[in-house]
């Protein structure tokens, strides 16, 4: 999967970690069958937004008034498989509450993203919600293991 990051946050954005990660994920999620080889080979825009940009974008298209971990939006692109909108400030906060670390919470973030993309969805019903959280959850944690492991 090829990775465009935009970074237009006053945080810097961990690029090695995020290549790393999506490297691994890719491949993880084709061994669970989640992702085939045609969704593997698109490329994947990530865009990082400070808190209040990031509000506007949830109020604009999920009618919630507040700054949100991530953002999937589809592409019409064929080449694409759409684009994650993510505010490390909502990730940071987020990662502190869960005793992670950033880039676990980055990491965490990234798979759920990227699953909303593939057409997994949580708040359709409880169901799909726990189809999807069983798929993010087991990836996570082999995920994390590899990633330490380098």
């Amino acid at each position: 999967m090829e990775v465009l990051i935009v970074n237009e946050s006053k945080h810097a954005a961990p690029r090695k970690f995020i290549q790393t990660w999506m490297e691994l994920l890719t491949a993880e999620l084709k061994k669970r069958k989640v992702l085939t080889a045609d969704q593997a080979h698109r490329e994947l825009t990530m865009v990082f937004l400070d808190k209040k940009p990031a509000q506007k974008i949830n109020k604009e298209f999920r009618g919630k008034d507040y700054a949100t971990d991530v953002l999937s939006f589809d592409s019409m692109d064929p080449s694409s498989l759409g684009e994650l909108v993510l505010c490390p400030e909502v990730l940071k906060r987020q990662a502190a509450e869960h005793s992670l670390t950033y880039q676990q919470e980055l990491g965490y973030m990234l798979l759920h993203g990227v699953l909303h993309l593939l057409g997994y969805d949580h708040e359709t019903n409880e169901k799909d919600a726990r189809e999807m959280f069983g798929i993010q959850d087991a990836a996570f944690e082999v995920l994390l293991k590899k990633i330490s492991a380098r």
